[in-house]
């Protein structure tokens, strides 16, 4: 594992990589692109999904021209999802130098658990007071998806499943306070788990967790929503620190 901080990712070298080769084929999702998506949303979704599925690994270096021309979306929107994915602190800009994806660091992962542990309690609890009947049932299906998901060993599809059930809590909560907090924070936590749940995960553990917390907010109830919340970051703390013996 580097031991370059998330602060400082992508400083192993001053110079980066050459260009990683992006896969021809945009990354598919459970789901069509919804009406009125824009194109850098377009672009930020496929461009995200690689670099959490590490199809863009840490430390490889992105061309805004082969990133358009590869996935078929305009230099503009590309160029405008890859700030959005420096803000995110998945890629570092590197003025004249050219655009990296980060590193990743245990220290700094556990650093994001503190954020994510008080502001996702209050997520938790806000998106089962608020939520509506639709809402409520979309959590229900994402319960079922997430078991599905680790019955079959889906890793990616699982992924997709957790990027949508940490939208629909930020919307159902309905605090742009707390979704501003999160949303820098979500695509980190995806990419360090793809990275290490072969070693040290326990899919059907982490689904179970993520499904009570879904049940809980789609019920309204806020207090077993929180103590939902509070027992995945449990788990995700316990997985983040039993990386260390792995591979640190």
């Amino acid at each position: 594992m580097p031991r370059n901080s998330l602060k400082g990712a992508g400083a192993r070298s001053a110079t980066p990589r050459r260009p990683a080769r992006v896969p021809r084929s945009r990354p598919s999702r459970p789901r069509a692109d919804q009406p009125g998506e824009s194109l850098t949303d377009r672009a930020y979704r496929d461009l995200e999904e690689l670099i959490v599925t590490l199809k863009l690994p840490p430390g490889a270096a992105v061309s805004e021209s082969v990133l358009s021309r590869q996935l078929g979306i305009g230099r503009t929107p590309i160029r405008e999802a890859l700030q959005r994915l420096a803000r995110e602190r998945l890629v570092i800009i590197l003025p004249r130098r050219g655009i990296m994806v980060s590193e990743v660091n245990v220290k700094s992962q556990l650093r994001l658990l503190e954020l994510r542990r008080e502001v996702e309690r209050l997520v938790a609890r806000s998106a089962a007071r608020r939520a509506t009947l639709e809402e409520r049932q979309r959590f229900h299906q994402l319960a079922d998806s997430f078991e599905q998901a680790a019955r079959t060993n889906d890793d990616t599809t699982f992924m997709r499943v957790d990027r949508e059930f940490n939208e629909l809590c930020l919307v159902a909560a309905r605090n742009e306070f707390a979704a501003n907090a999160m949303g820098l924070v979500h695509s980190l936590s995806r990419r360090f788990w793809y990275i290490h749940y072969k070693q040290v995960a326990d899919m059907p553990r982490a689904a179970k967790l993520h499904a009570d917390e879904a049940r809980a907010i789609a019920s309204g109830d806020e207090k077993a929503a929180a103590e939902a919340c509070d027992r995945l970051i449990d788990y995700v703390e316990e997985f983040t620190r039993a990386t260390v013996s792995t591979d640190v």
